[in-house]
C-alpha cells in the first residue's frame, strides 16, 4: 500500500494494493501487521457504514473527551472527505484538509483523534464505511459547522445547498467548541 502525508500533520491519504482481473478485484481494507509496518499502529473498537444521497453533508463532528480516528472508505459511490486540526497545540489549528474518495479510487483516508471529520456525498446511494479508534459516545459529540468561515472550507456543492441533519444545522464556529490540547 502507499501512504501519503497531507498538508497537515496527521491525515493520511492510503492507497491500498489492488489486485484486479476480468472477475472483479481485491485489495485488503485492513490488516493490522500491514498498517504497522507502515508505521500506523491502530486499534479498532468499531466500524460504521452510512448510506447517503448525493448532497448529504455529515459534518464536522468530533468527541471531546474520548477522541475517535476513523479510518475511512467508500464502497459506492463518492464523497469530498475533510479533516480540520483542532489541536490548540498545532500549528495548523483551525485548517482543513479534504479528498475524494471513491469507489473508483479505493483510496482510504485516515483522520487520527484531534480532528474533527465531515462529508459531502457526490454521487446518489454512496455507501461510506469507517473503522473507529473509540466507542461512540453521544455525550461527548460535538460539532464544527460545516460552513464557519473562519475555517473555510471549499465543500464541492456546485451550487447546491447541502442536505443537512438538525444536528449538522446547530454546529458551532470553531471560537466556540472546545479544542483539544
Amino acid at each position: 500500500m502507499k501512504v501519503r502525508a497531507c498538508e497537515i500533520p496527521g491525515p493520511l491519504v492510503i492507497e491500498p494494493q489492488v489486485f484486479g482481473d476480468e472477475r472483479g478485484f481485491f485489495l485488503e481494507s485492513w490488516n493490522a501487521a500491514t498498517f504497522g509496518d507502515a508505521g500506523l499502529d491502530m486499534a479498532f473498537v468499531q466500524d460504521n457504514h452510512s448510506h447517503s444521497q448525493r448532497g448529504v453533508l455529515r459534518g464536522l463532528h468530533f468527541q471531546n473527551p474520548g477522541a475517535q480516528g476513523k479510518l475511512v472508505r467508500v464502497t459506492n459511490g463518492a464523497v469530498f472527505d475533510v479533516a480540520v486540526d483542532l489541536r490548540r497545540s498545532s500549528a495548523t489549528f483551525g485548517r482543513w484538509v479534504g479528498v475524494e474518495l471513491s469507489a473508483a479510487n479505493k483510496r482510504m483516508f485516515w483522520v487520527p483523534e484531534g480532528f474533527a471529520h465531515g462529508l459531502l456525498t457526490l454521487e446518489d446511494n454512496t455507501d461510506f464505511l469507517y473503522k473507529c479508534t473509540a466507542p461512540y459516545a453521544p455525550q461527548h459529540e460535538h460539532c464544527l459547522a460545516w460552513d464557519d468561515p473562519s475555517v473555510g472550507i471549499a465543500w464541492p456543492l456546485e451550487g447546491a445547498a447541502p442536505i443537512l441533519s438538525d444536528k449538522d444545522r446547530k454546529g458551532r464556529a470553531l471560537h466556540q467548541v472546545e479544542p483539544f490540547a
